[in-house]
């Protein structure tokens, strides 16, 4: 699955950039929500030098992360859409903008909300989650919950048994545990189906089913994977959208991962 990171900045390829004392670009790769998660680096890397190799100068990173982020979806059996393009990159990094921006797996719904529609989104789009996430972001639910040294009462006692034996109290921090573990390799709607039986898992996922507005919205996706995938297309081209780079703003960068 290919990332499709934007924070507050926009879709502008800014987390591809590594850093660099001459530009002065401080990675996003190094932001708290990204470090030691975001993968996938090398596989756009390689995309690139194609690219180039065919038409120099053309094609933006930011586009290709689009397009990946699409045909990545389309691959794990979601829904397919038409990619806007025209996309310029950034010649600058937001590491203070992806720290405070991107919400954090610890956090309630009001906060992430109040995050989303900073940006132009809404709680459609921020109820479409699809991915894996770390032992750390998690662990404390399994093993000390709140400072109580039990569990979180509230995850389903199935679940709570097999994150345990993906994250043991002494184990791995790094170790990868999936949003979905009923069908973790494909974009279908079972995680809402998870979420109606408390077995989010991390904290913000679980927060998505305890607000009327939002629990409604996981109800109707988890009955209807026509009316998600509907949704979900529409999230990706909204999240595409955020402040894009045009015309002579930016510039295409002949090496993603820094500026030319």
């Amino acid at each position: 699955m290919f990332f499709f990171a934007v924070n507050k900045q926009g879709c502008d390829a800014s987390i591809l950039l590594d850093n660099n004392a001459t530009s002065k670009i401080v990675s996003e790769k190094d932001a708290a929500p990204n470090a030691n998660s975001i993968r996938g680096f090398n596989v756009v890397d390689k995309i690139k030098i194609v690219v180039e190799n065919s038409c120099p100068g053309v094609v933006s990173c930011a586009d290709i992360l689009a397009l990946a982020a699409e045909a990545s979806v389309y691959l794990a059996g979601g829904p397919s859409w038409n990619v806007l393009l025209g996309r310029r990159d950034s010649r600058t990094a937001n590491q203070a903008g992806a720290n405070t921006f991107i919400p954090s797996p610890f956090e309630d719904i009001s906060n992430i909300t109040a995050k989303f529609y900073v940006v132009g989104l809404n709680t459609n789009d921020l109820v479409l989650t699809f991915g894996r996430a770390q032992c750390r972001v998690f662990k404390r639910r399994l093993h000390n919950f709140n400072g109580t040294g039990n569990p979180d009462p509230t995850l389903n006692k199935t679940y709570l048994a097999k994150l345990m034996q993906i994250c043991p109290q002494n184990g791995s921090d790094t170790a990868l545990a999936n949003l979905d573990l009923t069908t973790p390799n494909k974009l279908d709607n079972d995680y809402f189906a998870n979420l109606q039986n408390n077995k989010g898992l991390l904290t913000s996922d679980q927060e998505l089913f305890s607000a009327s507005t939002v629990s409604n919205i996981v109800n109707t996706f988890s009955r209807d994977q026509n009316a998600f995938f509907q949704s979900f297309v529409q999230s990706m081209i909204n999240m595409g959208n955020i402040s894009p780079l045009t015309g002579t703003k930016g510039e295409i960068r002949s090496d993603c991962k820094r500026v030319n």
